[in-house]
């Protein structure tokens, strides 16, 4: 296994260059509603262009031209939008997308192109996933990393000094890769992430398919502070999972020694479609160089998220989108996006 000396996976909140997406088109990720999601996703994709370039993986010329007409009717400045004819079976790109490597020191960039499967081969085919970011490091010429195990962007959290925070649920699930331990898969991340501590929690939320990524439930937002989603309702099937996890958070010491500050986050209220208990999270958010932005599902709870959130970024803004319907495709922005971080 080689490390890759002296590089390292920034904090999100890193300035950024752009923000990478793939645009959506898969029909059987948001059955029935595809159409429904363009006016949130473009409007994502304004905010982001507030502050940085948008980078958008696109499979044709047809797809492209469809995509520049949903963003001018959503009011993009298409001179902060870029697009890349690199084929994408689906619009995960937190997941399948370039894993950004910084050096500091050199201003140098790499990228590591970690397996993908689809959450454990769930949802065939993924090959041009797969291939994404190699292809965009072929096309900056920049280095390209393989270290030959499945990992998905959405399962992992970084606070920028040294530590990733991710879940046993994810990365120890036997449709990963099962050949490796815990142990292991530590050393993967240390070696190739350019961290020195990994901070394991437990299950992920109801309605997750990815077997409990990170990013639903507890986010650095500082270099010691996290916030964590908590269920007030006692009778919610979430309720004691992110209680066992709240437990965890609160034994964490970072390397310095220090305890985590701990924020709690609240659930919105379940959202179910065709009877189906969707991932809904609003630690979900997607930090951009100009605002954070955070899905909203029409809840009751969704003012308090967004002012508990304003309050942990003082100096960014923080903007609500509505996901009731992006959600139906069982993400939402922050598992649609990859950060490509400035040097």
């Amino acid at each position: 296994m080689d490390s890759i000396k002296n590089f390292h996976f920034p904090a999100e909140w890193h300035p950024h260059t752009a923000t990478w997406l793939s645009w959506p088109h898969k029909e059987a990720s948001w059955p029935g509603k595809i159409g429904m999601i363009y006016p949130k996703y473009c409007e994502f994709i304004k905010v982001l262009t507030e502050g940085e370039l948008v980078r958008i993986n696109i499979g044709d010329e047809q797809m492209k031209a469809f995509a520049k007409q949903q963003l001018i009717a959503a009011g993009v400045d298409l001179t902060r939008v870029e697009f890349f004819d690199f084929a994408t079976n689906d619009a995960w790109c937190r997941d399948h997308g370039p894993a950004f490597l910084i050096n500091e020191t050199t201003k140098q960039k790499a990228i590591i192109d970690w397996g993908y499967n689809a959450w454990g081969g769930k949802y065939p085919p993924f090959d041009l996933d797969d291939v994404i970011p190699t292809k965009i490091a072929e096309h900056f010429g920049l280095p390209v990393y393989h270290p030959g195990i499945v990992m998905e962007g959405g399962s992992v959290d970084f606070n920028g000094k040294g530590t990733v925070l991710t879940t046993t649920a994810c990365l120890l699930n036997k449709n990963r890769n099962p050949h490796l331990n815990q142990q292991q898969i530590e050393s993967y991340l240390q070696n190739y992430y350019g961290v020195e501590q990994v901070l394991w929690l437990g299950d992920g939320i109801v309605g997750d398919d990815t077997d409990g990524h990170i990013d639903d439930i507890t986010r650095f937002v500082n270099e010691d502070t996290v916030v964590t989603v908590v269920e007030e309702d006692k009778n919610d099937e979430n309720y004691h999972l992110l209680q066992e996890n709240l437990a965890i958070l609160k034994t964490m010491r970072l390397l310095n020694g220090k305890q985590l500050n701990i924020v709690e986050l609240p659930m919105p209220d379940a959202v179910v479609y065709d009877d189906q208990r969707l991932p809904a999270s609003y630690a979900n958010f997607y930090i951009g160089n100009a605002a954070v932005v955070v899905p909203t599902y029409r809840s009751k709870n969704d003012d308090k998220a967004l002012d508990i959130l304003q309050q942990c970024f003082p100096d960014r803004k923080v903007v609500g989108i509505d996901s009731t319907d992006i959600i139906w495709g069982l993400g939402s922005f922050h598992c649609l996006s990859q950060q490509e971080p400035a040097v």
